[in-house]
């Protein structure tokens, strides 16, 4: 912009300014500022040095600038190409949005935008060609929306996650188990003793009672107000190395008092039906004047590796009571030892802490298909890194049988052979060690069916009845096909040479705390 100095005007220049009309604004004289219209303030003038941009209005002292001649023709070829390509773009622009489903669902124009398309077209394969379109325009849409994970582990006609936990919940307990934890001795240190020096003694510590948590599932109504309950053996037995305490002095359910809201806080007494120590399951039995839900149970050998199962139970203590985790199968028959015991279990990713032992397992159907039982979460393989997503559940086919028997008998029955621990010799263990396909028999229980045969410590067994076997549950397998008291023939391998040994199979007694119980049992009769 033009500077100037108000201060410092040469009046000599007056000729010169009065042929530049932008001078001439700039001194804004009385006489030529009356006729000027329009002007404003440049925002870049300040209060000394500033400026006027000049109107645009004409000026008016007379003279008028030398007037261009019009290009009449030029302007409208200017124009009719601006129109042209503004009509270009415009066709383009909506012939994307309509071939575009992301712009079409953006729009809400999906299937107005075809229809309109088709509609304009005066040929007979506009309606044709306007399905083809819509059809296409469907596949599209349907393609691009993202599937949820639900939708992508559940089974066509399964339940909703909502639906399946109404359904289920209502069945699912809580366990409350009292143990007496009996006083021990303990060395102690006395610095006051009768020789000056300090000394060590022995204190008898008193007699305490601990309470464990777990959860339960309701599963039979015997119709006489009583109801039967399923829960891991370990909830109501302890045989930590720690305590030991073995069977609980008093056992109690807990109703979720959602669905139960007259039931009692503190529990319903509840009777241990049986238990077995080694398949980690037990029977428990209610009495009650409320109406129980009871479980629909369904086949676990029906489950699929990445199959979506639900997961309900009572974790860290009855705070928590009623939690619902989701996962899915990671395997099948996975084998896990537990406790020095070798079980055969279904693995999920399902959220298990503890307190959740002995709840239900779910499938899609709301059929619960495995008793959760145990999980492995922290330094299991190292010092540093923890371990988490790997939990087991205790198929419910193989549960019904030993569950069927705790009810009938207290214990699992079934004929026995009496071997106590054993391992299998797989391919790749029998190639490196050059050893026989089978089953290595690492412990035979004294007095059993396999001790009065004479079967070893040592023997490989290769085959029962010449039906060969490869692993434990082979064995198991041909062993469940006979009774109590049949005599079956094991072809083994002692030192390389291959023996033939009848065995008489014998009756499976109670095992572990079970046998207690049973004996308690007896002598209450007498």
């Amino acid at each position: 912009m033009f500077e100037h100095d108000d201060n410092k005007f040469d009046f000599g220049r007056t000729q010169e300014i009065e042929n530049d009309p932008v001078e001439r604004l700039m001194r804004q004289p009385e006489e030529t500022a009356q006729s000027v219209s329009g002007s404003y303030y440049s925002p870049r003038s300040g209060e000394s040095g500033g400026g006027y941009i000049p109107p645009t209005g004409g000026y008016s002292d007379g003279s008028e600038p030398p007037k261009k001649k019009p290009h009449k023709g030029l302007k409208a070829l200017a124009l009719f190409a601006g129109v042209a390509f503004v009509a270009y773009a415009s066709i383009q622009c909506y012939q994307y949005a309509t071939e575009n489903p992301s712009i079409r669902s953006f729009l809400g124009r999906q299937n107005s935008a075809v229809s309109e398309d088709a509609d304009a077209r005066p040929d007979s394969d506009a309606d044709s060609s306007a399905k083809e379109n819509a059809d296409a325009s469907d596949t599209s849409s349907s393609k691009a929306e993202p599937m949820s994970f639900f939708e992508l582990t559940a089974r066509k006609d399964a339940m909703t996650i909502p639906e399946i936990v109404k359904k289920v919940t209502p069945a699912t307990v809580g366990v409350s188990s009292t143990f007496l934890l009996e006083g021990r001795q303990q060395m102690t240190y006395d610095p006051f003793s009768i020789f000056g020096f300090g000394g060590f003694g022995q204190q008898q510590t008193p007699d305490r009672e601990l309470t464990g948590t777990g959860t339960g599932i309701i599963m039979r109504d015997n119709k006489d107000g009583s109801y039967y309950i399923i829960t891991n053996a370990h909830v109501i037995y302890d045989s930590s190395e720690e305590y030991n305490m073995g069977l609980a002095k008093k056992v109690q359910v807990v109703l979720n008092p959602d669905y139960y809201p007259n039931a009692s806080e503190s529990g319903i007494e509840a009777e241990v039906k049986g238990y077995d120590t080694a398949e980690d399951i037990a029977v428990l039995k209610v009495k009650t004047d409320e109406k129980l839900t009871v479980a629909e149970f369904g086949d676990s050998n029906d489950l699929e590796v990445g199959e979506f199962v639900v997961a309900i139970g009572n974790p860290l203590g009855f705070e928590l009571f009623g939690s619902v985790t989701t996962g899915i199968v990671s395997a099948l028959d996975r084998e896990v030892t537990i406790r020095d015991q070798s079980m055969r279990l279904i693995q999920t990713d399902t959220a298990i802490n503890a307190g959740n032992s002995g709840g239900p397992l779910i499938n899609c159907y709301g059929q619960v298909i495995g008793i959760n039982s145990s999980k492995i979460s922290s330094n299991y393989y190292s010092n540093e890194a923890s371990v988490e997503g790997l939990c087991f559940a205790i198929p419910m086919t193989h549960a019904q049988k030993v569950i069927n028997d705790l009810i009938n008998y207290g214990y699992v029955t079934g004929p026995q052979i009496g071997i106590t621990q054993s391992e299998d010799v797989d391919e790749s263990i029998a190639q490196r060690f050059g050893l026989p396909v089978g089953v290595y028999v690492k412990g035979i229980e004294k007095g059993s069916a396999a001790d009065r045969a004479g079967l070893q410590v040592g023997d490989i067994i290769t085959a029962i009845d010449d039906v060969t076997v490869k692993d434990t549950d082979g064995l198991a397998a041909e062993k469940d096909k006979h009774e109590a008291g049949d005599t079956v023939t094991l072809t083994v391998i002692r030192q390389g040479n291959e023996l033939k040994i009848p065995v008489t199979l014998t009756m499976n007694a109670p095992a572990g705390g079970a046998a207690e119980q049973a004996a308690d049992q007896e002598e209450n009769e007498d």
